[in-house]
């Protein structure tokens, strides 16, 4: 039986992670269902996808024949939750720095709300295991993108969010350009521009412990000419 909440979860080599994000998922007081989108990951992460769902009927799979970037990643997980008609829509990263057990607060805000935001930065600083110049790095993003966009959240920039169906089946998927940091920026910046309500719930953020980042020159400055795009 299909539950309200789906997860989409974009994975590239993230085997050591996965199996325990599952398992948190499964103890959650709310039904949850997964959508992994892999991307070829050569660590093998998408045959442990495929074994995770032979197991668990609310875990699905989605293989991508290459690495072709978060935003797209995403963007073919939506259509398939908008395809089954989940009232909700989540989006969140694999390697467990956005903790599952917070889903519950986002989907209790999403009541009054269209998209809600987990927000690093709302009530102090709630970031564990980043050195500092990355933590700066964040910090002066956000507040980036809020000085030229004019958006008023927090943490703009992160990708912890819940969607309600209508809101984001507002959205022109064929219109977003951005496929890599700012692709967060801009579905937020979307919304708001058009007048859907927006609440932000505090999240703590943990730096992977297996893996690697994604994050990349290219994509850092994708996002810096892709704000001034969106003003």
């Amino acid at each position: 039986m299909q539950s309200d909440v789906a997860v989409i979860i974009p994975t590239y080599n993230e085997k050591e992670n996965l199996p325990k994000l599952v398992d948190i998922l499964e103890s959650l007081p709310c039904p949850v269902d997964l959508l992994i989108v892999d991307d070829n990951s050569p660590d093998g992460t998408g045959q442990i996808a495929e074994n995770l769902r032979e197991s668990r009927p609310w875990v699905h799979v989605l293989h991508r024949e290459s690495k072709s970037g978060l935003g797209s990643a995403y963007i073919a997980g939506f259509r398939w939750a908008l395809e089954r008609k989940f009232p909700y829509i989540m989006e969140m990263d694999g390697d467990l720095s956005h903790d599952p057990r917070d889903i519950p607060s986002f989907i209790q805000a999403a009541q009054n709300a269209d998209l809600v935001l987990g927000s690093r930065y709302t009530n102090g600083i709630r970031v564990i295991n980043w050195p500092l110049n990355r933590l700066m790095l964040s910090l002066a993003a956000a507040q980036y993108v809020k000085w030229i966009t004019g958006m008023p959240f927090h943490d703009p920039t992160g990708g912890f969010k819940l969607f309600r169906r209508d809101a984001l089946a507002a959205i022109d998927l064929d219109s977003i350009k951005s496929n890599g940091y700012s692709f967060q920026i801009e579905l937020t910046h979307v919304l708001w521009k058009s007048n859907f309500r927006i609440a932000e719930v505090p999240i703590i953020f943990t730096d992977r412990f297996h893996g690697t980042s994604k994050m990349s020159r290219e994509i850092v400055r994708e996002a810096l000419i892709r704000v001034w795009q969106l003003r």
